[in-house]
């Protein structure tokens, strides 16, 4: 399911939102769509949370990559991104590592695996997608520090706090008691900062997060999330959570879900999404924002397979209490559903007047930047 900019434009007027606010930023005038498209070619991009297969509904099922999937890498141009390869337990999650560093090193010349941040460099210089593994739960770890040790031998360099609910670190950002950190999470922020293991706040509540912001003594992250102030929605940050991430050092990744906004039923739009990038630059600044989509690189096609899916996916999310409001709706933004869609960000960016050191930060250079900060720590 796909609709051609052209189309996109002339829906603006309809919806009421051509008219929204801008925000430009940089003392340059703002570049064209052609000069955005170079910027993307020429810079690291970076996207904080996605994932080379099926990522949020499981269809097609999770495994080894399919050939849409390999095709879908090979037209990307991205240069990096966070995949997630925790599972609920200790097993699931080793499976998972084997799967992607099995992955790897099957398709050598299309992937991978990012474990220092030169890393990063060389899959830009040899075109091909850098994995940097990443946790979104800490289930895994059963009270046991010293796996946090054996995931970054394994490879792990970024670890989401909490996911929507209740762990033995903190609370998510569903947990009613909003109970913040413990004094293990305390704990493990201290270790992750000492192995140079980024620590992610995405779905951790707001107690949560202000907690770990403070502990935390290298910058922290939030890979994928949006402003709460555009679109009030629990998986998404207050301005001063995001002003504080950002006094830190870190970097939000605004993502592509209907969580950033639109009408019921709908999914999202790049004005939405435009939205949301310009607020959070208002608010932390332009050396602070980027894109974590949480999307598959490969376009979502809405077949009766995914459909059923997508269902049966909400639905199982909802007995367990994690799901968030609006995940019914389509995930996934219609416009930037392709491939290079960082270079659709791009693009949006340009139309709205900003510079071209905006754009190259927002759709990599923040991360690539942050990512060096947290683990120079070690090698």
């Amino acid at each position: 399911m796909q609709v051609s900019r052209r189309q996109f434009t002339t829906t603006l007027a309809a919806v009421g939102l051509a008219a929204a606010p801008r925000v430009r930023l940089g003392a340059q005038a703002g570049v064209s769509p052609d000069e955005a498209r170079a910027i993307y070619r020429r810079s690291i991009s970076i996207d904080a949370l996605a994932n080379p297969g099926s990522m949020n509904v499981p269809w097609p099922p999770r495994g080894p990559l399919t050939p849409v999937q390999i095709d879908s890498i090979g037209k990307s141009g991205l240069t990096a991104l966070n995949v997630t390869v925790s599972a609920d337990d200790f097993e699931s999650t080793v499976r998972n590592l084997a799967l992607w560093t099995g992955e790897a090193v099957r398709y050598p010349r299309l992937i991978s695996i990012v474990r220092r941040h030169e890393d990063i460099d060389r899959a830009k210089g040899d075109g091909t997608l850098g994995l940097i593994l990443g946790f979104q739960n800490t289930e895994m770890l059963d009270r046991d520090l010293s796996r946090l040790e054996l995931f970054h031998q394994l490879g792990v360099r970024i670890i989401q706090l909490t996911y929507n609910d209740r762990n033995i670190i903190g609370d998510g950002c569903l947990e009613p008691g909003d109970a913040g950190l413990s004094a293990f999470g305390r704990d493990a922020v201290a270790r992750m900062n000492a192995l140079g293991v980024a620590v992610d706040l995405s779905h951790c509540g707001t107690r949560t997060t202000a907690d770990a912001v403070a502990t935390s003594t290298r910058p922290p992250l939030i890979t994928h999330s949006g402003c709460r102030e555009v679109y009030r929605h629990p998986r998404s940050k207050e301005d001063r959570e995001l002003k504080a991430m950002a006094d830190k050092g870190g970097v939000v990744g605004i993502y592509f879900m209907p969580f950033i906004g639109g009408a019921k039923g709908e999914g999202a739009t790049e004005e939405l999404l435009a939205r949301q990038i310009e607020h959070a630059l208002k608010v932390c600044g332009p050396d602070h924002v980027g894109i974590g989509s949480d999307l598959s690189v490969t376009p979502i096609d809405e077949t009766p397979q995914y459909k059923q899916a997508h269902r049966a996916f909400v639905e199982g999310r909802a007995k367990r209490g994690i799901s968030a409001p609006d995940e019914e709706r389509p995930l996934y933004i219609p416009t930037l559903n392709h491939p290079r869609r960082l270079e659709g960000v791009a693009e949006l960016l340009a139309r709205r007047g900003h510079a071209a050191p905006v754009i190259e930060k927002v759709i990599g250079g923040n991360f690539y930047r942050v990512l060096r900060d947290i683990w120079s720590v070690r090698s």
